[in-house]
Parts: C-alpha cells; sequence; structure tokens
C-alpha cells in the first residue's frame, strides 16, 4: 500500500535494486519495470557527449522506452555514469577486472554521474544530473584480497566495483557529494519533481 502522502502511481524504469530500494526508503512504492534499452547503442549514437550528458541521456531513453508502454503513467528512469579522468568506464566482467580497476583506482579520484529523467506518453518533461567525486584510499592488496572475498561476483552488478552502503565504503578516504547520487539517484532533485507533479504532497 502507498504512502498517505503518495497521490499517483509511479513506474521505476531501472533493474537498479539500489534505485528501488532508495525509493521505497523515502516512503514511495514503485512500480518496477526495466527498460529493454541497448545502452551501448545509445551511447555509440552519442559520441559527442560528455560523462554527465550521457548519464542524463540514458535515464531518458529509459524513462521513453517504458513509457511508451504504459500510457498516462509517470515513468522514472536512471542511470549513472562512472568517469575517470573523462573516460566512461563500464561494468567489469569478473572479479579479475574488478580488481585491476580498483587497483587502478587507488589513490586517485574519479566522478560518479547520476542522471534522472520523468517521461509521460514517450515525452521526457523533466531532467537532471548530479555528481560525486570519489577519492579511493591507498589500500593494501591484502585488504583488496578479502575484500573481492567478501563481497564475490555481487561486484559484476556495480559499474565501480564498490557498494557503498557495504564494505565498499572502505576504499575511500574521501567522497564530495551527495551520498544518494553515489547510490545512483539524485534524490533530492527526483523528490522536489515529484512534488511539482503532484505525485506526492508538498
Amino acid at each position: 500500500m502507498r504512502a498517505g502522502f503518495q497521490r499517483q502511481s509511479l513506474v521505476l524504469a531501472s533493474a537498479s535494486a539500489a534505485r528501488r530500494a532508495l525509493m521505497a526508503g523515502v516512503g514511495l512504492t514503485v512500480d518496477l519495470q526495466p527498460a529493454d534499452l541497448d545502452e551501448e547503442g545509445v551511447r555509440q549514437a552519442n559520441p559527442d557527449l560528455g560523462p554527465a550528458d550521457m548519464a542524463v541521456r540514458l535515464a531518458e531513453a529509459k524513462a521513453v522506452a517504458v513509457s511508451r508502454m504504459r500510457p498516462g503513467v509517470l515513468v522514472l528512469g536512471g542511470d549513472q555514469i562512472l568517469d575517470d579522468d573523462g573516460e566512461i568506464v563500464s561494468k567489469a566482467d569478473d572479479l579479475v577486472a574488478i580488481a585491476a580497476r580498483l587497483r587502478g583506482f587507488r589513490g586517485r579520484t574519479h566522478h560518479l554521474h547520476s542522471g534522472a529523467a520523468l517521461a509521460r506518453d514517450g515525452a521526457v518533461f523533466w531532467r537532471h544530473v548530479d555528481t560525486a567525486a570519489l577519492t579511493v584510499r591507498d589500500f593494501s592488496d591484502a585488504w583488496l584480497a578479502t575484500y573481492l572475498e567478501a563481497e564475490g561476483t555481487a561486484l559484476t552488478d556495480v559499474v565501480g566495483g564498490y557498494r557503498l552502503e557495504g564494505p565498499g565504503a572502505q576504499l575511500f578516504s574521501r567522497i564530495e557529494g551527495d551520498y544518494f547520487t553515489v547510490l545512483g539517484l539524485p534524490l533530492w532533485a527526483v523528490l522536489d519533481a515529484l512534488r511539482e507533479q503532484g505525485v506526492i504532497a508538498r
């Protein structure tokens, strides 16, 4: 049952358990419907977009794809891009690749761009992106081995090879930016937009 302050249905066009948990954590019920989207195709079709703009573009594409299948329903799309000195980093295929990636991050700062978009009937009417800077500490190889063993192949589901809400928080010496942005959604901006649309009470 939706909380009393949620006035309309909302569809989340994402397979992300973290995004769904974020919405549930603030008392919102969402219908989860992942978009059938060729993300690599979207990237190749927009070669001039930087990492932050690409996060928004992918969020828009997800929202549009699902809203076309759900007439009249408000759809929220979200996407996150890992930006390593201007290079867009994709999810790793296995723990060997994740280990190499995390070693490459060691002692350096990378950025996460979390984009969001709202669409209805195939048309986007709101979009937003927020960025966080994450500085990875100079961890030991022994710590890394323990971390990978503890987290396992679930790390292949997250682009950076870490979950800030889990042991991955120990990777960092400093984070500048919003916690929710790191988890994958610019939550404060999304909530403001939902209030504007009358989905939740002001």
